[in-house]
């Protein structure tokens, strides 16, 4: 895989924390700009999730229909639009909507970028692709919370949602003029009558579910952190808008530090192997948070040293269950990727909701979130030692 391929793939891959982690700074400014409060900004977030959940079911059969390159660009395009929409919104329940359709569009990039890197690698060069995916998407938690932290208090909120069209806009140059089709040439198109099929003989193979859901709770507790990190650290210690966005992105350089790693440990002992052990960690680190959370410090800092290693660990665990899950689906990778991420944003929006739902002024209900995402993370771990 060429340097200009790995770095559209990243690109498209960025949408969904690109378009998620840009805005965070901005919630207690869309609260006190529609008259609400942080909890119910969040729903902006649960219904990006929603989206993302939902949309990623429609791409997988269009790509395996007609390709991978024509339901991108309507993807892109779709993005586009809805962003601008997002910044024109009067009221929170129109940014709500917009940012549905927003994730409508967005998720092609992150069902296709999946598929084509099955097109091309076989399942140990696709743990490592998807970990270099990883650093090159990983700019964009690192630096979109720093931007839009700086964009907040020099032009607005809106100014955002431009950036976010302009992102838009530049993908689908590059898709236009450097991204060759992918799909097997030798492989008939899919059907989109037997999309259902599909899914419904998916869903029948255990390994594929237990790996995806494994990486789908993991997944879903980083999302709990995303979704409840602003109230955390700016309403509860009172970190600025900016600053927030400097301990956001450390946590993400921890993630994508962790994902290099993970690229040159499975050449010893495969993804399955790390992916079982280090969730594992996640577990204890994410527990440990509990506890931290139930003696209710009076400082943010005893919470940054667990909050990392938990984030980071999940940089070994996300790369290596999509790689397992995805092996061996040939032909039908677009929808194996559509399934996959499906699942890991339908539990992501469920735990960033409970996180919003189960607000009580403490850091007590993002731990536990965490918590319950990593124990049903290691146990669908177990499970694909049970299923091999």
């Amino acid at each position: 895989m060429t340097l200009r391929i790995l770095l559209i793939l990243g690109a498209l891959s960025a949408f969904g924390p690109l378009a998620i982690d840009f805005y965070l700074p901005s919630f207690p400014t869309l609260a006190r700009q529609f008259a609400t409060d942080v909890e119910h900004v969040q729903l902006s977030l649960a219904a990006y999730f929603a989206g993302l959940a939902i949309g990623q079911l429609l791409y997988g059969p269009l790509a395996d229909r007609f390709g991978r390159r024509r339901p991108l660009l309507v993807g892109v395009s779709l993005f586009a639009l809805a962003s601008l929409a997002c910044a024109w919104a009067e009221s929170l329940e129109v940014l709500v909507l917009a940012r549905f359709v927003q994730a409508l569009g967005g998720c092609a990039g992150m069902v296709i970028s999946r598929a084509v890197v099955r097109d091309l690698c076989d399942p140990l060069a696709s743990a490592k692709v998807f970990s270099q995916l990883i650093l090159v998407m990983g700019v964009a938690p690192i630096l979109a919370p720093l931007a839009g932290g700086w964009l907040l208090a020099w032009s607005g909120w809106p100014a955002i949602f431009y950036c976010l069209l302009l992102f838009a806009v530049l993908c689908a140059l590059a898709i236009a003029l450097w991204l060759p089709e992918s799909r097997p040439a030798h492989a008939p198109p899919a059907p989109l009558s037997g999309a259902l099929g599909q899914y419904r003989r998916l869903f029948g193979e255990r390994q594929f579910l237990a790996y995806a859901l494994c990486g789908g709770l993991a997944m879903a507790g980083m999302f709990a952190y995303i979704a409840g990190s602003p109230f955390l650290f700016i309403e509860l210690y009172g970190v600025s808008p900016q600053h927030y966005g400097w301990l956001f992105g450390c946590n993400a350089a921890g993630f994508i530090g962790m994902a290099q790693v993970n690229a040159r440990l499975i050449n010893r002992r495969g993804p399955a192997f790390w992916m079982r052990r280090v969730v594992v960690f996640y577990l204890l680190c994410s527990l440990s948070l509990v506890l931290l959370a139930l003696a209710r410090p009076a400082h943010l800092w005893p919470f940054l040293p667990l909050l990392f290693a938990a984030i980071a660990s999940l940089g070994c665990v996300i790369p290596n269950a999509t790689a397992c899950a995805m092996a061996g689906q040939g032909a039908h990778a677009g929808s194996a990727s559509a399934l996959l991420g499906s699942l890991q944003f339908s539990v992501a929006a469920l735990a960033a909701g409970l996180v919003a739902a189960w607000n009580d002024g403490s850091a007590l209900p993002l731990a536990v979130v965490i918590s319950l995402c990593a124990l049903l993370a290691c146990l669908c771990a177990w499970l694909t030692t049970r299923t091999a």
